[in-house]
């Protein structure tokens, strides 16, 4: 049974390496996050049917905790636990690399969930994109001085992207695009070929053209 010891109580919690930190302090929002990350990548994991993908997010998941640790490690400890390295950020674009080269990546911008555990990952996209967020607020406020964290972070991001493509090949799927196509009823009613200032503008501003192959 859980000791419910109630040190928590008091709107704090405990930092590797000893001391205390408030419950909204930027350090426990970053890797706060990172936990939340990771139990969507469970998610996807449970969701999954083929071997490659369940393995692949087991290991991510493996990766957050440590990043976790890492961000979770008080400054003032004097010692570090975990440390993200080049060699933990080269392991994900190798990832990328692999998984890009089987299957192939939509133009732009696309709908989650035409499977089950390919909209888990995407869940996992946006909380991993979400962490680097929060990263990138305890790294101004003095918190963070391992710039590899946020990196690795942006790598997951877009390896999730990857791997949620990757698993909808492997199951016959394929994600349907963000913006939704045009009928003929509107060609017939466009007889200028010039755009219209929404279509040149975007929608509240943003360009209509969606280029990116995935978010950076």
């Amino acid at each position: 049974m859980l000791e419910l010891s109630g040190t928590g109580d008091d709107g704090t919690t405990g930092l590797l390496g000893g001391g205390r930190a408030a419950k909204d302090d930027p350090r426990i929002e970053a890797f706060g996050t990172i936990d939340e990350a990771s139990s969507a990548l469970g998610l996807a994991r449970a969701l999954a049917t083929h071997a490659r993908v369940s393995s692949i997010c087991e290991e991510l998941q493996r990766g957050l905790y440590a990043v976790g640790a890492e961000l979770g490690t008080n400054p003032e400890a004097g010692k570090t636990f975990v440390t993200t390295g080049a060699a933990e950020v080269g392991r994900l674009e190798q990832l990328i690399g692999e998984l890009e080269a089987e299957v192939t990546m939509p133009d732009g911008f696309i709908l989650p969930g035409a499977t089950p555990a390919s909209g888990a990952l995407d869940l996992a996209r946006a909380i991993t994109r979400r962490a680097e967020r929060r990263c990138v607020t305890l790294e101004r406020a003095g918190g963070l001085s391992n710039p590899m964290v946020r990196r690795w972070l942006n790598r997951l991001s877009l390896l999730l992207f990857v791997l949620g493509r990757y698993e909808e090949g492997l199951a016959g799927r394929r994600a349907q695009p963000a913006k939704s196509a045009r009928g003929p009823e509107h060609k017939r009613q466009r007889t200028d070929s010039r755009p219209s200032s929404e279509d040149a503008r975007g929608v509240g501003g943003f360009q209509a053209k969606l280029r990116p192959r995935w978010p950076q």
